[in-house]
């Protein structure tokens, strides 16, 4: 049995976190909607609660994603080009990637902080908005330090040997 990296753990740890999130999300659903067919009564901001779940939900689960390699792939013109060839350019998408979640990581952060410091907060709960963008900010690090690795590292199972 081989250990699992730490990476992976941590992005399987995201990936938990956004899986309780997301079941939270269906309950409540079935809560409002049930509420709201047999017993007249709705769950206030269950649009709102929905949009803020499914967006930290999703940032949640990119570290794992990125880990496992499962973003998609279109090798229409790499199809017949070597394995050294893919390989090289599978470590250009990994630095791709990094750039873009560090990006991310840094603008959904500075938002956190705006948002705070303006008090933004949804329209009827008044759910302060800076708890999601924070939120959001440490996967998106993650997944950032996860693309970084594979960048110079060959911890991905598929990985070519160095030719």
């Amino acid at each position: 049995m081989t250990p699992i990296h730490p990476l992976e753990r941590l992005a399987q740890g995201c990936s938990i976190v956004g899986g309780l999130i997301l079941t939270a999300l269906t309950l409540m659903t079935c809560y409002s909607v049930v509420g709201r067919n047999f017993l007249g009564s709705a769950l206030i901001g269950d649009f709102e609660l929905t949009a803020i779940a499914c967006g930290i939900a999703m940032a949640f689960f990119m570290p794992l994603c990125q880990f496992r390699r499962g973003n998609i792939i279109v090798d229409f013109f790499t199809a017949n080009r070597s394995a050294r060839f893919n390989h090289r350019l599978d470590r250009f998408g990994d630095l791709l990637m990094t750039v873009i979640f560090v990006l991310l990581a840094w603008r959904t952060a500075r938002a956190a902080i705006v948002a705070e410091e303006n008090m933004g907060a949804s329209m009827l709960l008044g759910f302060p908005d800076w708890i999601v963008l924070a939120g959001m900010s440490i996967p998106f690090a993650l997944t950032a330090v996860i693309a970084c690795a594979q960048v110079f590292t060959r911890f991905s199972p598929r990985a070519p040997e160095a030719s």
